[in-house]
C-alpha cells in the first residue's frame, strides 16, 4: 500500500499543464505551423506568445514549491469499525519565502474515504523559535472507517498553480501514517464473574509464610488477635492497635478459541456456501467482532484471557506475554497469546485489527504435537470458541478439550457445517448460532444463564 501511494507521490512531483494550458500550447504549435507554411510573420509572433507563455507557467509552479512540515494526530489513536477518527494536521512554513494560493488534499488507503482538496490558509515566512505563528496552518477532518484494518493515511499533498490557471504541480509532504481500524465492541450484559467456578486456579489465598503489606489490609485489633499479627506501620499512623488481615484475592482466567483458518469446505461447497449464507469475508468481522466483545468485557471483570487461534499464531506480536511466534496454530501445539489489563485490551484491538484470517493452509506434519495439547492442563478454565468454518479435524480436536474447560460455549456462525456443531453438542459444548452483530449481546446472556443453570 505504502510503495502505491509513493509511486503516485513520486509521478505527480513534476509539474503538468492544465487543460488551458495545453490548449493554449496547441493552438501556438498550430499557428506556429502555419506561421512557416504560409510565411506569415504575425501568425508567429503571436504563437511565440502562445508557447511561451504555458512554458513560463511550468517553470513558475516548479519553482515555486513550499518547503512546509507536517505533524498529523489520529484522535482516538484507534478507532472502532464504523466510528469515527479526527485527524489533525499541523502544517509549518520552513521556507524563507511566505506561501499562499497552495491547495491541500490527503492520500488514504483503498476503502478510506478522505474530503477532496481544498485551500490552504497563507503561511508567512519561518520564524525560528515561534510555535504557532503566522507560519503555521492548522488543518482537521473526520474519517469514518467502515471495516477493521490498518490503513496509511497520508502523505499530505500540496497543488500549486500559476495565477492564470495554466499549469499545476503537487507535491506530498510528510509521511504516511498508520490509522488503527479493531473490530467493533459490542456492550454486554453482566460482568463474567458469574462464568468463574471459585475453584481450581481462579482463587489464590495469601499464605501467612510470605506476607506482602501491598496485598494485605489493616483492620483494628480485636481480643484474641494474635500479637504477631501486629500491622506496626498502620498503628503508627493511625494511633491505634492495627493487625493484618489476609484478603482473598482473585485471578480468574478464561480462553478464547479463534477459527483463523477456515479449513472446514472444499472449494466447490464454499460457492454453495457463499450463495446460501452470504460471503465469508462478512463472516469473518461478524467474528472477530465477537471475540473483541467477549474479550473486552471479560478483561474489564479481571480475567487473564488466553487467545488461541487454530491457525498459525498471529497475535503474538501485537502485544501478548508471549515473545515467540506460533508456527502451527494453538491446536497444534502453540501456547496460546496471554493478555491481561492494563495494557492488555488495546493490545489485543490492535492484534485483531491486523489479523488476516487465510484461506485453507497446507496442514502441517502429523505428530509434531497431540492436538490442543498446549491447553489441556488440570484447570478447568471456561472456553469461548468462535467458529467460523472449521474442518473434522480440529471440530475432533475442540471436542477433546472439553474436559478441560468449564464452561464450554461455542458461538457458531451460520457458515458451520451442521456435522460439526452436532459433534460438538455430542461432547459438550454449548453452541450458541450467531447470524449478526445484533445478536451478540444475547448470545453472551445466554451463555452466562447456561453457566448459572448448570452451576444451581
Amino acid at each position: 500500500m505504502s510503495a502505491v501511494v509513493a509511486s503516485t507521490a513520486r509521478r505527480d512531483w513534476w509539474p503538468r499543464l492544465s487543460r488551458r494550458g495545453w490548449a493554449m500550447l496547441i493552438v501556438g504549435v498550430a499557428l506556429a505551423s502555419g506561421g512557416f507554411l504560409f510565411s506569415r510573420k504575425e501568425f508567429l509572433f503571436v504563437a511565440f506568445v502562445l508557447i511561451a507563455v504555458p512554458l513560463a507557467a511550468l517553470g513558475y509552479v516548479a519553482l515555486r514549491g513550499a518547503r512546509v512540515h507536517v505533524t498529523r494526530v489520529f484522535a482516538p489513536g484507534i478507532v472502532p469499525a464504523g466510528g469515527e477518527a479526527v485527524v489533525s494536521l499541523v502544517v509549518r512554513n520552513i521556507g524563507r519565502r511566505p506561501s499562499f494560493g497552495a491547495r491541500w488534499r490527503d492520500q488514504a488507503a483503498s476503502g478510506i474515504l478522505v474530503p477532496q482538496d481544498a485551500l490552504l490558509p497563507a503561511l508567512g515566512r519561518h520564524q525560528s523559535g515561534a510555535d504557532g505563528g503566522d507560519d503555521t496552518a492548522r488543518l482537521e477532518y473526520t474519517l469514518r472507517p467502515r471495516r477493521r484494518g490498518v490503513y496509511d493515511i497520508g502523505p499530505l499533498i500540496l497543488g500549486m498553480g500559476d495565477p492564470f490557471g495554466l499549469a499545476y504541480a503537487e507535491r506530498p509532504v510528510g509521511e504516511p501514517h498508520d490509522l488503527i481500524v479493531t473490530p467493533r465492541v459490542s456492550a454486554l450484559p453482566g460482568s463474567g464473574r458469574a462464568l468463574s467456578s471459585g475453584t481450581g486456579a481462579l482463587h489464590e489465598l495469601l499464605r501467612h509464610t510470605n506476607p506482602n503489606s501491598d496485598e494485605l489490609i489493616a483492620r483494628e485489633y480485636r481480643p484474641g488477635d494474635p500479637l504477631r499479627r501486629v500491622h506496626w506501620a498502620a498503628t503508627a499512623k493511625r494511633d491505634e492497635l492495627m493487625v493484618r488481615q489476609e484478603e482473598q484475592r482473585s485471578n480468574p482466567e478464561a480462553r478464547i478459541i479463534l477459527d483463523t483458518t477456515l479449513s472446514g469446505a472444499s472449494a466447490a461447497e464454499r460457492a454453495g456456501l457463499s450463495e446460501r449464507y452470504g460471503r465469508l469475508d462478512s463472516a469473518v468481522e461478524l467474528a472477530l467482532e465477537t471475540v473483541a466483545s467477549i474479550a473486552m468485557q471479560l478483561l474489564a471483570s479481571g480475567f487473564r484471557l488466553d487467545v488461541v487461534e487454530t491457525g498459525p499464531s498471529q497475535l503474538i506480536s501485537g502485544g501478548g506475554e508471549n515473545s515467540h511466534g506460533g508456527l502451527r496454530g494453538g491446536l497444534r501445539g502453540d501456547a496460546p497469546c496471554s493478555f491481561r489489563t492494563p495494557g492488555g485490551d488495546r493490545a489485543l484491538l490492535e492484534g485483531l485489527a491486523n489479523l488476516q484470517v487465510p484461506w485453507p493452509t497446507p496442514r502441517v506434519e502429523a505428530g509434531e504435537a497431540p492436538a490442543g495439547s498446549a491447553l489441556r492442563t488440570s484447570s478447568h478454565l471456561p472456553a469461548f470458541a468462535v467458529l467460523i468454518d472449521i474442518d473434522e479435524e480440529e471440530t475432533h480436536a475442540l471436542a477433546a478439550l472439553r474436559p478441560y474447560c468449564e464452561p464450554a460455549v461455542a458461538f457458531v456462525l451460520d457458515t458451520m457445517r451442521r456435522s460439526a456443531i452436532e459433534t460438538l453438542i455430542d461432547a459438550g459444548w454449548h453452541c450458541i448460532e450467531l447470524r449478526s452483530p445484533q445478536q451478540i449481546p444475547d448470545a453472551w446472556a445466554e451463555a452466562e444463564r447456561g453457566r448459572i443453570h448448570d452451576v444451581a
